[in-house]
């Protein structure tokens, strides 16, 4: 019988609502980039990837209310019905934030089936109001992004979270408190 180890989870900063804001404008620009062919077909929503990225990380300071003004913003610049992407968003932060104890408990690894899981719950939503609005149905290739956002989980997790680590090789939580 294997014994493991269990590691102590990493303490990490509180993420500032000025560097959540700031990713989020980010993810808004590459999702207006003008993608076009094969290209359009693998783009992952780096929206719903950064604000699911907040909701399992930082769910009190985003909340619902972000995902709604975002995904306003989103079908705006997208062309979109309004509130397509505001809906499926608050419904993939709201998954997201009850799951957010679970999710964080696994392997950054492990975490891509359940973000898989929420950003097909995000893009199935947004499919039906297109159905519902009089769209063709685009078939299995519109969850394609979904799979390519999944795998980008890993890196943009820990590109997201550089700024909440301490400084390499300090204990920043006991040098803070005995200086």
């Amino acid at each position: 019988m294997a014994l493991t180890s269990a590691r102590a989870p990493e303490l990490l900063k509180p993420a500032s609502i000025v560097f959540i804001l700031l990713t989020l404008a980010g993810a808004l620009l590459l999702n207006l980039l003008p993608w076009q062919g094969l290209a359009l077909s693998f783009r992952p929503d780096f929206v719903a990837l950064v604000l699911v990225f907040w909701a399992i990380h930082e769910p009190r300071k985003q909340g619902i209310g972000l995902p709604w003004v975002v995904g306003l913003l989103m079908d705006i610049g997208d062309g979109a019905i309004l509130g397509q992407h505001a809906f499926a968003y608050v419904l993939a932060v709201y998954a997201a934030i009850v799951l957010h104890r679970r999710i964080q408990r696994f392997a950054l690894w492990q975490q891509v089936s359940h973000v898989l899981v929420l950003l097909l719950l995000a893009q199935a939503a947004m499919l039906l109001i297109r159905l519902f609005g009089g769209a063709v149905s685009p078939g299995l290739g519109y969850f394609l992004a979904c799979f390519t956002g999944a795998a980008l989980w890993p890196p943009l997790s820990l590109l997201l979270l550089l700024p909440q680590r301490g400084r390499a090789g300090s204990d920043s939580v006991y040098s803070a408190g005995h200086k």
